[in-house]
């Protein structure tokens, strides 16, 4: 959908199988699911890094952006030219103020979301 390799998308995923000498995708979930806790540990499995740069949006972002150098903190807080869906963001945002995270809001900090 943004023309981002596969390669580079990180995210909870299905889980394989080899049977009779072919890959098969089970009905299960990848361990432990991409969020809160689940979140680092997916970036440095796929990466092998600890990232410089993490960019998240809500509370289930928060064990992520601490392992980063540098956390970045999106408010989707713009009804008018986006959609307002910073609820799920309150713990992440006290600890932006904690830990010097870079909080960015969409409607004071964006002068274009899309460019239609």
């Amino acid at each position: 959908m943004y023309g981002t390799p596969r390669q580079r998308v990180i995210g909870s995923g299905t889980t394989l199988e080899y049977r009779h000498g072919e890959v098969y995708r089970t009905r299960g979930i990848e361990q432990p699911v991409d969020d809160g806790p689940g979140k680092p540990v997916h970036v440095r499995a796929r990466t092998g890094r600890t990232p410089l740069l993490a960019r998240g949006n809500a509370d289930g972002d928060a064990a992520m952006l601490r392992t980063a150098r540098f956390g970045l903190l999106i408010r989707h807080d713009d009804a008018g030219r986006e959609f307002a869906y910073d609820a799920g963001s309150e713990k992440a945002m006290t600890k932006a103020k904690v830990r010097g995270w870079t909080v960015v809001s969409m409607q004071n900090d964006f002068k274009v979301v899309f460019d239609l």
